[in-house]
């Protein structure tokens, strides 16, 4: 039962993929994405879908409470449209933003744009217990 003020004390769902917001055809994609991301990175610590403009989550998952990809969804969002003015900035009109690589000492943070450009794929990693080159793979092919 998903009732948000005991969201609120509780934190996020763990180990489930949580729509945000109302049923929608678009909530439901994220939901998907976030699906076929987890059957190719079963380890991955925290994810989730954010609208770009308006940093929106559509959904989430989690593997522990203190990674709440909720909680930095808007922030993930300013971060590709700063990027996005910045390439823009550089007069680069044949190049689009596709990912951006956030490394920690012990994670690895990705944020994949997704191709209809709207919306914004966010996945955290151990970077003990992934391989770059495979997430960034599978953040590729997770719309399909």
């Amino acid at each position: 039962m998903n009732i948000p003020f005991l969201q609120k004390l509780t934190g996020p769902a763990l180990h489930q993929v949580v729509g945000a917001g109302p049923a929608s055809a678009e909530r439901h994609a994220a939901e998907g994405v976030l699906h076929r991301v987890l059957s190719g990175l079963p380890e991955l610590l925290a994810a989730a879908v954010v609208r770009i403009e308006g940093g929106q989550l559509l959904a989430s998952y989690t593997t522990a409470r203190e990674l709440n990809p909720g909680k930095v969804a808007g922030f993930n969002a300013e971060v590709v449209r700063q990027q996005r003015l910045a390439l823009a900035a550089l007069g680069q009109p044949d190049e689009a933003l596709e990912d951006i690589l956030i490394t920690l000492r012990t994670q690895l943070h990705l944020l994949r744009v997704l191709a209809d450009g709207r919306r914004v794929l966010y996945v955290a990693v151990d970077c003990r217990d992934t391989n770059l080159g495979i997430a960034r793979d599978v953040l590729r092919t997770c719309e399909a």
